[in-house]
């Protein structure tokens, strides 16, 4: 038995952890383990959704291997445990990049498919499940299903954004797109309103392939923050950066991120960076990955973790909605520092079970101070509720049973294609099993 946290490190709950070795070899292993149990890929998921406490994790890290790469069309066949972190370093020295990143790359190919992640340019690209051409799945009762959009489809949505539940995903088949190199050309414009922001999104969208925000929640409705957009740049001279592998040293006793903090912090990253708010070229991996410059950075919240939370609202709506989120922060005295406000562009994934769709979504963090917190999070749950918006599973460790069956319309029919032998925390949660 070994202990196992998520990102959010709001349980030490002790798990059997089983490495699968080879997808050839992963059907014998799950035969003679233990159900049920869920695949878990690097831990990055902030919550509950790959946890399966006192029960077995099957650990995917080991299935690693990128299989083949068509440098003409650009398609990647690989095994679920690669990371984006290996494709990238890999493949864009030879012209080619994944469309869609998410706000890390230490995440395996199994994860960003069964969470269907999105990053900063989901107005232009989707989300991850939108680049998929082939999942190779393995069911615990030993069946090997092979799906695509096209072939065995209803297996496909349902296994881009379901969460591990439906089988263990063993390969896939992505389309990557091309780049002329390894650089952004980027530029951050500080904002004073939401009226501000909301006129930046609006105007950069059409131009701008990335787009995304940091929010100051600490003043309600009057929140200030840094618009930041971007856009793939031209074949380049600069040198390469040197590869970070900084790591945060220490558990500190208490949450770095409090009352006395918060605001310090806040005053600081708004100026600091609103004085570097000249157009730059940016390497892609301090664009995409900010927070990937300090590993472990997760410990900063102390010994008790932390909750992100991350919604999605109709944009009709978004801006008022926005605004009663802020303001039910700022009455309560919680703040946020990793706050992120964006908008999604008119499209809804495919998967049956995935998180974005047209909308505007605000990604909070809170450190975990008990029922205080929970008080806020119930808080903010109804105001998504009275929005009939939805919340992020990959990030959720707490969301009620009813949030999740109004935002997630399609969950009878995601139910047709569950594993009986897969079961998780979140799963117990929030379908009983």
């Amino acid at each position: 038995m070994k202990t196992v946290q998520a990102w959010g490190r709001l349980s030490n709950a002790e798990h059997q952890v089983i490495p699968l070795i080879t997808p050839s070899h992963a059907s014998r292993q799950i035969r003679q383990g233990t159900l049920p149990a869920i695949a878990h890929g690097m831990g990055r998921s902030y919550g509950d959704v790959a946890l399966n406490g006192n029960g077995v994790l099957w650990l995917t890290t080991a299935m690693n291997h990128l299989i083949s790469f068509d440098l003409t069309t650009g398609i990647l066949h690989c095994e679920a445990g690669a990371t984006l972190q290996d494709i990238h370093r890999t493949l864009i020295p030879q012209g080619w990049m994944l469309p869609v990143t998410p706000g890390t790359q230490m995440i395996t190919v199994g994860g960003a498919i069964a969470n269907d992640v999105h990053g900063k340019n989901h107005h232009a690209f989707g989300s991850f499940g939108d680049h998929v051409l082939y999942i190779k799945l393995l069911r615990t009762d030993g069946e090997i299903i092979e799906c695509s959009k096209t072939e065995r489809a209803e297996w496909f949505y349902a296994t881009v954004g379901g969460i591990g539940l439906t089988g263990i995903i063993l390969e896939a088949k992505i389309q990557l797109r091309p780049v002329q190199s390894s650089w952004i050309d980027a530029e951050t414009i500080p904002y004073h309103n939401l009226d501000e922001f909301f006129a930046l999104s609006d105007s950069s969208e059409p131009d701008w392939e990335y787009t995304v925000s940091w929010i100051d929640c600490m003043n309600g409705a009057n929140a200030k923050g840094l618009f930041s957009r971007g856009n793939l740049a031209g074949a380049s001279t600069q040198d390469e950066p040197a590869i970070n592998d900084k790591t945060f040293p220490i558990t500190p006793p208490v949450s770095l991120v409090n009352k006395l903090s918060l605001p310090v912090f806040n005053f600081a990253y708004f100026h600091g960076n609103s004085l570097k708010s000249q157009p730059q070229k940016v390497h892609y991996e301090p664009f995409f990955y900010p927070l990937d410059a300090m590993h472990e950075w997760n410990k900063m919240y102390g010994p008790k973790g932390f909750y992100q939370y991350q919604s999605v609202v109709p944009k009709q709506i978004g801006k008022e909605v926005t605004q009663e989120m802020l303001n039910a922060i700022k009455k309560s005295g919680e703040g946020s520092f990793l706050a992120v406000l964006k908008t999604f562009g008119d499209r809804e994934s495919g998967g049956l079970l995935s998180f974005p769709k047209s909308g505007v979504t605000l990604a909070l963090d809170f450190p975990n101070r008990g029922e205080k917190t929970l008080k806020l999070l119930n808080e903010l749950d109804h105001i998504v509720a009275q929005a009939q918006g939805r919340l992020y599973l990959a990030k959720d460790a707490r969301m009620p049973r009813s949030l999740f069956e109004a935002g997630y319309p399609q969950l009878n029919e995601f139910l047709k294609y569950r594993d009986p032998g897969i079961s998780s925390e979140m799963s117990r949660r929030l379908l009983g099993a």
